[in-house]
C-alpha cells in the first residue's frame, strides 16, 4: 500500500530549493568569438562555449637558405610545419587548461619573413555540457555549424592538418631568356617549381593527419605563390581539420530548406507594385 505523501515536508523541501543555485557558479565568465546563432546551434546538440583561446609560434630559418638553388627549401618548409605544430599544441594546451574538449573555429594566420616563419592561431573551446575530460584537446578551424552537422553525421574533428612546402625555382639560361623575352610562353621552370612544392605540401598534410589516426582531411584551405623577399621560390601552404569517424556508421542527415529573416532591405519605388 502506498504511503500517504507528507505536504508540509515537500513543501519545506521545495521552499529550500528555492534558496539554492541551480548549479555551481562558473568560476569564470563565458567568452566566445562565435555569433549568437552559432552559440545556439552548440547548444542543441549539448555544447557550450568556454573561452578565447590563443596559440602562437615563431620559428628561425637559417640564413642563406633563400639564395638561388635547386628542389625543395628543406629548412624553410621545417620551419613553417613546426611553427604551425608549436601553435597548435599551445592552443590545445590553452583549451585544456579551461576544461575545453576542443577548439572551433579557428582563425589561421601566417607570415613567412626571410629569417623566420610566425604562425598565430584563436578559436574558441568548446565542451559539452555535461561530459569527462578528454585525454586531448582537439583542434578545428570548422565553424561552429559545420562543427554541428559533422557531430550530427557521426564525424569528430580530432585535430589541424597542416603541411608547407617552398620550392626553388630553376634559373633560366641566359640564351632561353633572351629568346622568350618578347613572346608569351610558359615559364616551366615555375611551372615545375609549383607542382612540386603543391605534391610536396599536400603530402606533409596528409602525413601529419594519419599521424593523428585520421580518416580524412575537411574544409582544406590553400596558398600559394612566390615569396615576395625571393621571387624564384616558390611557396604553398595547406590546412584543414582532419576528421574521423566516432558513431558506428556515418549518419545521413537530411537538407531543410530554412528562410532567414533578417535579410537586408531593398528599396524600391511603391509605384512598381503597380
Amino acid at each position: 500500500m502506498t504511503e500517504p505523501i507528507d505536504l508540509r515536508a515537500e513543501m519545506r523541501l521545495a521552499a529550500d530549493s528555492l534558496g539554492k543555485p541551480a548549479h555551481d557558479p562558473p568560476s569564470r565568465a563565458v567568452t566566445s568569438d562565435l555569433s549568437v546563432d552559432e552559440g545556439l546551434l552548440l547548444h542543441s546538440i549539448g555544447w557550450e562555449a568556454v573561452d578565447v583561446v590563443f596559440g602562437a609560434s615563431v620559428v628561425s630559418i637559417p640564413p642563406m637558405v633563400w639564395t638561388w638553388g635547386s628542389g625543395e627549401i628543406a629548412p624553410a618548409s621545417d620551419a613553417h610545419n613546426q611553427a604551425v605544430r608549436g601553435a597548435a599544441k599551445t592552443l590545445g594546451e590553452q583549451c585544456s587548461h579551461v576544461r575545453g574538449h576542443g577548439v572551433v573555429g579557428v582563425r589561421v594566420e601566417v607570415d613567412v619573413q626571410r629569417h623566420h616563419v610566425d604562425v598565430e592561431l584563436t578559436g574558441t573551446a568548446v565542451r559539452p555540457v555535461r561530459g569527462k575530460d578528454p585525454n586531448r584537446a582537439f583542434v578545428s578551424d570548422l565553424s561552429a555549424r559545420d562543427f554541428t552537422l559533422l557531430h550530427n553525421a557521426g564525424w569528430a574533428p580530432i585535430g589541424l592538418a597542416f603541411g608547407a612546402s617552398f620550392v626553388y625555382a630553376p634559373r633560366r639560361s641566359m640564351g632561353t631568356t633572351m629568346r622568350q623575352s618578347s613572346q608569351n610562353v610558359e615559364l616551366t621552370n615555375f611551372t615545375e617549381a609549383m607542382y612540386a612544392a603543391r605534391e610536396a605540401g599536400m603530402e606533409h598534410m596528409q602525413r601529419s593527419a594519419l599521424d593523428m589516426g585520421a580518416q580524412g582531411i575537411v574544409a582544406v584551405r590553400v596558398s600559394e605563390g612566390p615569396m615576395w623577399f625571393a621571387n624564384h621560390a616558390i611557396g604553398f601552404t595547406a590546412w584543414g581539420t582532419a576528421v574521423r569517424l566516432e558513431a558506428e556508421s556515418h549518419q545521413y542527415l537530411r537538407p531543410e530548406v530554412i528562410l532567414p529573416l533578417d535579410d537586408a532591405v531593398v528599396e524600391f519605388e511603391a509605384q512598381s507594385l503597380r
